[in-house]
């Protein structure tokens, strides 16, 4: 059974109810906006903050990552907000 089932009719095709479909499509984006966040910053802040890489961060790099990581978990709460209080 798939991640989608909760049961089978006498056809055999899954039985989900709109409300379960809907949380499991919830989780699944969520999840999927997740890796895709960690994706970009990863991408972003490596190549702007580590110049030689090598076994180990220096403190500047360590410093730079963590600003550029705080920079887009604050800019991802600004662009949340704006687009949820303009859907409303």
């Amino acid at each position: 059974m798939d991640s989608f089932s909760t049961g089978s009719s006498g056809t055999g095709s899954p039985q989900v109810s709109s409300d379960e479909f809907m949380d499991q499509m919830k989780v699944q984006l969520a999840q999927a906006y997740a890796q895709e966040f960690l994706e970009t910053v990863r991408g972003k802040c490596f190549d702007k903050c580590i110049t030689k890489p090598g076994s180990s961060l220096s403190g500047s790099e360590s410093s730079c990552i963590s600003r550029c990581v705080d920079r887009y978990i604050e800019a991802t709460g600004i662009v949340g907000r704006a687009l949820f209080s303009a859907s409303r």
